[in-house]
């Protein structure tokens, strides 16, 4: 099993900045993704990032870790939601002892952009 423990949500006004946290721990193999989901207040679950890349919100990952951060700057208000971290690789599973694919969710952090 693996478990993922977000941090880093909260209130900020628009045009703040928050970093979240997000760290994997357990049997873990390997890691293959790990990224940020968003779901915004009576919407899906969207993407928010999973590669690195440059601009406003922007993802980066400490492999020796297994923890990934978001990098959001100039918040603004749309950008309110609650935020999951996104983990797919293999971990060890001792039932058949063998390494098994698959992802997990974390529990989620709220970000609230409002002035």
């Amino acid at each position: 099993q693996v478990q993922l423990v977000e941090s880093g949500g909260g209130l900020v006004q628009p045009g703040g900045s928050l970093r979240l946290s997000c760290s994997a721990s357990g049997s873990i193999f390997s890691t293959n993704t790990m990224a940020w989901y968003r779901q915004a207040p009576g919407k899906e679950r969207e993407l928010v990032a999973a590669m690195p890349s440059g601009g406003r919100v922007s993802i980066s990952r400490d492999n020796a870790k297994n923890t990934v951060y978001l990098q959001m700057n100039s918040l603004k208000p749309e950008d309110t939601g609650v935020y999951y971290c996104y983990w797919r690789g293999l971990y060890w599973d001792p039932k058949t002892a063998t390494n098994r694919g698959m992802d997990y969710w974390g529990k989620g952090t709220l970000v609230t952009v409002s002035s």
